[in-house]
């Protein structure tokens, strides 16, 4: 995508030095685009807890240069499972992360020592490479939902709404949801976002809005709980949302706040997709709600917000009144039987084992049932 007129991904080996990593702090955005440097595997967990990198697909991609930074200075065995043990452990709803250190150690094994940094990078550019190409696709085949809907109301707009963030700055381009939304947008499709500001973070209000706005899509940010009235109303045509992780049987983890919208979806009468890589799925969980392990976050993020004073200074104030405890799950989980279909780089299929293996026949049977 691009900013100011200059095309970007969300991450990048600088040009300059040719080794060093840079990303977008996704805390800093919208108030302000900073370019953070970095230059070891500290850094780049850092990035990814304190969330200066954010977005399931991104952060694998991110953790993958993480390691190729790290085995610039130390290219041992202990080295490189060492690290890749850190950064896995950095975020732990999101299986994009653990996919891609997967991918990274397959490659790297069976290097020497001597050759693993230059074959780390490349690894990692890879995997990115992987993300462009998938997120293009994804939008690609969930376009014809959009179409669909423009076809029965010609010359009224496609009101989608989205939770969260699942543009290009949550992959390294593109984007997963929005990237249907960004080529509707381009096809001459008269789309309007809903954007729901997704507390705690207010990655919605923040980073989507920041987004469409960039790209000229029409969006009017709303607080998270106004979905399901909009529903009601028939102001809603279509919710489309990304997921961390979908399981076997086709539930899905996202964002928290994902399950209420998939339940006013159901209740409404209006179809709820979710877009996602391959990257995402993980075939060795079945019951998203017993098996996938929910990050809690600093209650912090709950008490508190940031934003820019009208004056320019990013600040952080108090909502909660003093001495409140505050709990801060950053995901829940959407069950199969709420969700429409998926929307892969493959095409589109069932929330479902049946559905996903047509897509993905390699997954087969697995091993605890065969």
């Amino acid at each position: 995508m691009k900013i100011d007129g200059v095309p970007y991904r969300s991450v990048w080996v600088d040009p300059e030095d040719g080794w060093s990593v840079r990303i977008f702090d996704q805390t800093r955005l919208p108030w302000t685009v900073d370019i953070l440097r970095l230059t070891d595997e500290k850094q780049v967990a850092h990035a990814i807890k304190s969330m200066q990198v954010r977005g399931a697909p991104l952060i694998g991609a991110v953790a993958a240069y993480g390691l190729a930074l790290a085995l610039r200075k130390d290219a041992s065995d202990a080295a490189l499972e060492g690290v890749t043990a850190m950064l896995g452990r950095t975020r732990p709803t999101a299986i994009n992360l653990r996919w891609a250190l997967a991918r990274m150690l397959e490659a790297l094994r069976p290097v020497a020592p001597a050759g693993r940094a230059d074959a780390a990078y490349a690894a990692a550019a890879a995997i990115a490479e992987d993300d462009v190409d998938t997120c293009r696709r994804i939008g690609q085949h969930g376009l014809p939902l959009l179409q669909a809907i423009a076809a029965r109301r010609p010359g009224k707009p496609i009101n989608v709404l989205t939770h969260c963030n699942t543009g290009w700055i949550a992959t390294v381009d593109f984007g997963t949801a929005l990237s249907v939304v960004y080529q509707a947008h381009d096809a001459g499709l008269p789309v309007h976002v809903w954007v729901d500001e997704t507390r705690p973070r207010n990655q919605g209000a923040a980073l989507t809005a920041w987004e469409l706005g960039r790209h000229g899509v029409p969006h009017t940010v709303i607080a998270d709980n106004a979905g399901g009235h909009l529903m009601q109303h028939g102001e809603v045509d279509i919710v489309l949302v990304g997921t961390d992780r979908v399981t076997r049987q086709g539930d899905v983890a996202n964002k928290i706040g994902t399950y209420l919208k998939a339940l006013a979806a159901h209740d409404n009468g209006v179809p709820f997709w979710v877009a996602l890589p391959h990257s995402t799925l993980d075939m060795s969980v079945r019951d998203g709600v017993k098996e996938i392990p929910i990050e809690e976050r600093d209650p912090r993020e709950v008490l508190e917000a940031v934003g820019q004073t009208w004056d320019g200074r990013i600040e952080t104030v108090r909502l909660a009144a003093p001495g409140s405890a505050g709990l801060n799950p950053a995901f829940d989980v959407t069950p199969a039987r709420l969700v429409t279909g998926l929307i892969t780089e493959r095409g589109r299929c069932d929330a479902s084992e049946a559905g996903l293996l047509g897509l993905y026949p390699e997954f087969g049977v697995p091993a605890a049932a065969e």
